[in-house]
């Protein structure tokens, strides 16, 4: 994804060769080889602001999921507990009723 947006590899750096004048490499050339280099760099650091940013986003949605789910397991604990109070206190409330209709009719 980011590699077509550089233009000059590390092995192309490595081996580039430059012209020999007779008072050493060419200028023109040095410089416009730089040009793509500073080019790249800057490139790259576009790059890196980009990818840092979206660390950053992926971070605090990571953050705010894991509160969601901390939250959701709250929920469902309570629901749980609730579930248990509410069978528990029904089956309390039968047992009475059981006993009530024993007694009035008689039954026991």
């Amino acid at each position: 994804m980011y590699q077509e947006r550089i233009i000059l590899s590390p092995k192309e750096i490595l081996e580039k060769e430059f012209k020999i004048d007779t008072r050493g490499f060419r200028p023109q050339e040095v410089d416009k080889f730089l040009d793509v280099v500073i080019q790249d760099y800057e490139e790259f650091g576009r790059i890196i602001k980009d990818l840092e940013h979206d660390k950053k986003e992926m971070i605090e949605d990571n953050i705010r999921l894991k509160q969601e789910i901390r939250n959701l397991k709250t929920k469902i604990e309570l629901l749980s507990e609730n579930s248990d109070n509410d069978s528990s206190t029904t089956a309390d409330v039968l047992r009475r009723l059981s006993r009530l209709e024993k007694v009035i009719y008689g039954k026991e």
